[in-house]
């Protein structure tokens, strides 16, 4: 699996948004979890979430996005 950029995850969060619900979340929780492996996110880490504002600033736009 080739590693997605930022902007890969910002078009495909454009992409999920039009899609009705319940299959916008499912979609969502799936680019999530993508960024969870990728970058390794961290459950809790001050220090990470500094080095790295733009990935969990990503990351959280998607989990607001979701209603599940």
């Amino acid at each position: 699996m080739t590693a997605k950029s930022l902007a890969d995850y910002q078009k495909e969060y454009e992409r999920i948004i039009f899609f009705d619900q319940p299959q916008k979340d499912i979609l969502l929780a799936g680019l999530m979890t993508e960024m969870e492996k990728q970058f390794k996110l961290p459950m809790r880490s001050k220090e990470w979430k500094k080095e790295n504002q733009k990935i969990i600033a990503m990351y959280r736009k998607i989990c607001i996005t979701r209603t599940l």
